[in-house]
């Protein structure tokens, strides 16, 4: 299966750099979890007021499965028409369709980072937003004088920017190979931006908004169908359950065949 994943892992916890890799991803990020929203000073405080590996194709989910989810979220709350071409293709080249999951879109992963964006946390609500904005130890947690949404829209600005001027035409319109190169490119600080920290941009807030909307309970929008709690045997809500914790710790839990959503107690 193609998927993403931040690998090789290392002990060393300053290093937050983003190794990818499309060989494994749903195994390393059940393991590991999303990764935690922490930079430190990503943009100057000129532009602040700027919001600016390869395994063998499986057979596709769509020939199978794909018929039996239900329909993503409809409709973009935060995403513009431009935006959201971006997002679409870059989390259909992150999660693309095989034998296990259909593509990103389909699981709902362009939805999730659009509802996160437009709610709470994308607006900023749980942070302090009135400077002033010093470069800040990494430690010390977010240091932008921006809100997530805005730092999201910043990135996906100039890193379309980035792509026009290096392919000669915007991401979406890339095929799928040129964008997995790009993004790569972009992760690993091939591709940079004067006015946007490129690479922390999509290591620190664009690739774990895209762990979460994998493995976040469905009603947030992403992992439409629990489609990935099933591919990894993730029993949704009773493993939170401390006796099942107990009982199950290092079995497998018998109802991880139908795992159990904040919806399905609702």
């Amino acid at each position: 299966m193609k998927k993403w994943t931040a690998t090789p892992m290392t002990n060393d916890q300053d290093d937050k750099t983003f190794h990818p890799s499309r060989r494994g991803f749903l195994g390393v990020a059940a393991v590991t979890g999303a990764a935690s929203l922490a930079p430190s000073a990503l943009i100057g405080t000129t532009v602040a007021s700027a919001a600016l590996a390869e395994a063998p194709e499986p057979p596709s989910f769509h020939a199978v499965e794909a018929s039996k989810l239900p329909s993503p979220v409809p409709g973009y709350l935060s995403f513009g028409p431009d935006e959201a071409a971006f997002v679409e293709v870059m989390v259909n080249v992150m999660c693309p369709a095989d034998a296990l999951t259909p593509d990103g879109v389909d699981c709902g992963l362009a939805a999730y980072i659009d509802r996160q964006l437009a709610g709470g946390f994308g607006k900023g609500a749980r942070l302090y937003m009135r400077g002033p904005w010093r470069e800040g130890k990494p430690e010390l947690g977010y240091q932008l004088p921006l809100t997530p949404e805005q730092f999201f829209k910043a990135g996906l600005t100039a890193a379309d920017a980035a792509c026009r001027k290096l392919n000669g035409k915007a991401f979406s319109e890339l095929d799928e190979s040129g964008a997995d190169g790009f993004l790569h490119e972009i992760a690993t600080g091939k591709v940079t931006d004067e006015r946007v920290r490129l690479a922390s941009w999509f290591n620190e807030l664009v690739y774990p908004l895209f762990e979460q909307a994998c493995f976040a309970d469905p009603v947030y929008g992403g992992n439409v169908g629990k489609v990935f709690w099933k591919a990894i045997g993730y029993p949704g809500l009773p493993a939170v359950h401390s006796q099942d914790m107990v009982d199950f710790r290092g079995k497998p839990f018998p109802g991880a065949a139908d795992p159990k959503s904040i919806a399905d107690f609702a």
